[in-house]
């Protein structure tokens, strides 16, 4: 009896327990509406949620939790009104609280009718999900990132395999042209052959880009202040733009140390900024600044927490769409005109950035321009890298499994004075150092299809044949051949396509 006594007038214990579990919920905004939209009732999960209290909430209009964009696009009227027609509607976006935050929220909001059908109000309940919406968005951006890396890795790994085996093709043209131009007399023929060397030259070129896109070029590097390299480098990037345009400098107060090659920090420099120019042809500023980064989360997708130098180029020309961004590191794309743009300039500063351990990332809008950020990890003053010197001799065992390159290239050490035992494996290389003891020095190259590798035979002679020396060549570059053998500074290595002058400072040098 004491329960009932209790109960509000007319109110039944199914109607009273109901409230109760209303008023009990704390997770949850639950609360009524009018049929025009004021709040007749408001339980403690909507004050915990939206942080108004029952007073103050009460005969308002539930429009007030909207933001502005939704009640400007009429959003609070079109939900009663589906409500109202449909008997229900669940709706996911952002709120206001009373403070001016903003949530995520999860709604239903499903219509009230009597027993004669009329509408006398609306249910509406809140969810706050901004931590699943969140969460969602990281795992997203994770997934985007973690595509993206494999896209790239996958796109290097082609790009490498087919730079080396142009490369070969290289060699061979390149061989037998300073065989030719031996033996060629008249202007003429030598007005032919010097252009083609050139052809070349600019598909070695061009092998090289590759290359360095794939994280497969030889780098040179040691520690170096990048603050004195941009000062000394400043004079030629001024010199990349125009009267419309100007490079600014807001570098780090310290030193900024870190282990790179110059040389190819210096060329990657200059693509940003006269990327940088060419995105803005009616002028504009290009800034180039550093600083460091100490950070104890990771600094992008693919650099973990650490002590980094930061250089960013930013412009303030068109900047660039969603899609185009998406695509800016890839090999050959390009939105300049046709013969205006290799489309190689972003991919080589991508490769150069990742092998020297770091990382580079974009941000553009369109119309407010691009700014690129690079991330290197931050060195020590005693860091540094060796460079193998390289080794003479007077016999030559030639090793190379294309036949074309094997013939040119005998010819090619014949015609500066050596003479030369070919071996089309490492295998036979090998047997034939058993039965040989004039040889001087062996001038394999490393991948072999069958049988005993390039490295296993270098190694195979250093134990068995102390005194002859080894010179390795490779279309694939030192850097990624060291990744996949271990360690190759114990011998001389000359990369491929060489030239005439390659072979004599690596054979007498």
């Amino acid at each position: 009896m004491g329960d009932i006594e209790k109960r509000p007038h007319g109110v039944s214990e199914t109607e009273e327990q109901f409230r109760l579990l209303v008023q009990g919920v704390t997770d949850y905004a639950i609360f009524m509406l009018s049929p025009t939209g004021m709040v007749t009732s408001w339980n403690p999960g909507a004050e915990r949620i939206k942080g108004y209290s029952n007073a103050e909430i009460l005969g308002q209009h539930f429009s007030r939790f909207y933001t502005d964009e939704d009640r400007a696009a009429g959003a609070p009227a079109l939900t009663l009104a589906t409500a109202a027609r449909d008997g229900r509607v669940e709706r996911e976006g952002w709120r206001v609280r009373k403070d001016g935050s903003r949530f995520w929220a999860h709604v239903v909001v499903d219509a009230i009718r009597d027993e004669t059908g009329a509408l006398v109000g609306f249910a509406k309940i809140t969810r706050d999900i901004t931590e699943r919406k969140e969460a969602a968005a990281a795992l997203e951006k994770a997934n985007a990132a973690l595509f993206q890396a494999q896209k790239m890795e996958a796109i290097g790994r082609l790009t490498g395999g087919v730079a080396h085996d142009f490369n070969n093709l290289l060699a061979v043209l390149s061989n037998g042209l300073q065989v030719l131009a031996m033996q060629s007399r008249t202007p003429l023929d030598m007005k032919m052959i010097e252009g083609m060397r050139r052809a070349i030259d600019r598909g070695a070129s061009l092998t090289q880009q590759l290359l360095s896109f794939a994280r497969q070029q030889p780098l040179q590097a040691d520690v170096y202040d990048l603050n004195a390299l941009i000062r000394e480098f400043d004079p030629m990037l001024a010199r990349a733009g125009d009267r419309t345009t100007h490079c600014e400098l807001r570098l780090h107060s310290g030193r900024a140390l870190a282990l790179v090659d110059a040389a190819r920090f210096e060329a990657a420099l200059l693509n940003l900024v006269v990327n940088a120019i060419d995105a803005m042809p009616d002028g504009g500023a290009v800034t180039i600044s550093t600083n460091i980064i100490d950070s104890d989360r990771e600094v992008t997708a693919t650099l973990p927490a650490g002590r980094y130098v930061h250089i960013s180029v930013a412009d303030t020309g068109a900047g660039m769409s969603h899609d185009v961004l998406a695509q800016a590191f890839e090999p050959f794309f390009t939105t300049k005109p046709a013969g205006k743009g290799t489309g190689l300039g972003l991919s080589q500063v991508y490769g150069f950035i990742t092998q020297s351990g770091g990382d580079v990332t974009i941000s553009s809008e369109e119309g407010r321009g691009t700014c690129v950020d690079l991330y290197l990890p931050s060195a020590e003053a005693n860091e540094g890298v060796s460079i193998p010197a390289p080794s003479r001799t007077e016999r030559v065992l030639l090793v190379e499994d294309e036949p074309d390159v094997l013939g040119l290239a005998s010819e090619l050490f014949r015609s500066i004075g050596y003479e030369v035992v070919a071996a089309s494996s490492a295998s036979e290389a090998a047997a034939i150092l058993k039965d040989r003891s004039d040889i001087d020095v062996v001038f394999s190259d490393i991948t072999m299809p069958h049988g005993i590798s390039g490295i296993e035979l270098a190694r195979l002679v250093r134990s068995d044949h102390p005194k002859v020396k080894v010179v390795l060549t490779s279309g694939y570059p030192l850097a990624a051949l060291r990744a996949q053998h271990g360690t190759l500074h114990e011998f001389a290595f000359v990369h491929k396509p060489y030239r005439l002058a390659d072979l004599a400072k690596a054979l007498r040098g």
